[in-house]
């Protein structure tokens, strides 16, 4: 069986993935995953577990300390004056009706988690993982803003076979940081990225419909995902005299949409495919094969965790949360996925590692059974 690692997109609650990864390569330390796909900040923990030269658990263990030490300022920079400017051409086009030129570059800059990222990470160790056979193919998902399409990018042994079906497609290419941020790049939060003559890149999240996908592409029969949204969510009670939507309440569901809705949709797809396959019997279907999946996702409400730390990010970005409504109890969500303190990510950390420990039957039982 070929296993393979799918790590969603979530901001800042990406660092749960980090203690879960431990947790795992502890229960199983000779768990080979020679397959590993990331998007958004899935690709950050995607490229760091792919590049390292030792054991699984060793390599989450790097990635977690990595996650423990990173704040606000090594991930974004707020500018102010490029903020309000960036407002004000906004408005200012709007009135003007004026057309042309794009008008918003993106509220935040990345360039301090290009550096941080290029001082932690050495790429080079992905290529000597591959030569070694320690991996197969690793890949990073990003959207196409000249053609909308979801690419995403393969650097893997050379008989890996690329794939295109309808809005999305696959392409060879040795993976570098702009590959990283480019996955990252939430559209009007941080800027697009460009990446050689392929034009501009933003948050593979946005169009990507199934998350699973590249990883059964690239041959795995087995996928264990990491996701971001609660594994029992409480329904929340209805006020009796509601408010309004806030902007921040507006903004969390669309992060919701982006991050959270694809793996679930995804999953439950790939449940009904797997058992349509295995009421088929032996031999039912001459291509298809059923892809055995483990799932495993938080014990809690991430955003509501958030409400714990709204003091963690620069003030300027509190500034324009609050505007946007975000001291309103249900506007926790948008401030968790721009929440990179350790405060916060060491909490989600400790979460994953306890949650994965807490399913430690349910992992050793996909581990141990043979084929699908």
């Amino acid at each position: 069986m070929t296993t393979a690692l799918v790590l969603s997109g979530g901001g800042a609650r990406a660092a749960y993935q980090a203690g879960a990864l431990e947790a795992l390569a502890e229960m199983a330390p000779d768990l080979s995953i020679p397959i590993i796909t990331g998007v958004s900040a899935g690709a950050i923990n995607a490229m760091s577990i792919a590049a390292h030269p030792g054991p699984l658990l060793a390599a989450a263990q790097s990635l977690r300390r990595e996650w423990a030490r990173l704040t606000p300022d090594q991930v974004y920079e707020v500018r102010p004056r490029i903020l309000l400017r960036a407002v004000g051409r906004t408005v200012a086009g709007l009135v003007a009706r004026k057309s042309g030129g794009p008008i918003l570059r993106g509220l935040l800059d990345m360039d301090p988690l290009r550096g941080f990222l290029s001082a932690c990470v050495d790429l080079s160790g992905i290529r000597r993982n591959l030569d070694a056979g320690r991996l197969r193919a690793v890949a990073l998902s990003a959207t196409s803003y000249s053609d909308g399409c979801t690419v995403t990018f393969v650097q893997g042994a050379r008989d890996v076979e690329m794939w295109s079906r309808s809005q999305r497609y696959a392409t060879r290419e040795a993976l570098t940081i702009d590959h990283v941020l480019a996955s990252a790049a939430i559209p009007i939060v941080f800027p697009a990225v460009p990446l050689g003559s392929r034009g501009y890149f933003g948050d593979g999240s946005v169009r990507q419909a199934a998350p699973l996908a590249p990883a059964v592409h690239l041959g795995a029969t087995r996928l264990i995902a990491i996701g971001m949204r609660a594994e029992r969510p409480q329904p929340m009670e209805a006020p009796a005299d509601p408010d309004y939507p806030s902007s921040a309440q507006v903004m969390g569901l669309l992060m919701h949409s982006l991050f959270l809705d694809s793996l679930d949709a995804d999953a439950e797809r790939l449940e009904r495919i797997n058992d349509l396959l295995r009421r088929m019997g032996p031999g039912g279907h001459p291509v298809l094969q059923p892809v055995d999946l483990l799932l495993l996702r938080p014990t809690r409400n991430l955003g509501t965790m958030a409400r714990n730390y709204p003091l963690a990010v620069p003030a300027t970005v509190r500034w324009v949360v609050r505007s946007m409504g975000g001291g309103r109890r249900r506007a926790s969500d948008f401030l968790s996925y721009l929440l990179f303190a350790p405060p916060f990510t060491t909490d989600l950390m400790d979460l994953g590692y306890r949650d994965t420990l807490g399913r430690r039957g349910r992992v050793e039982d996909f581990l141990a059974k043979g084929p699908a």
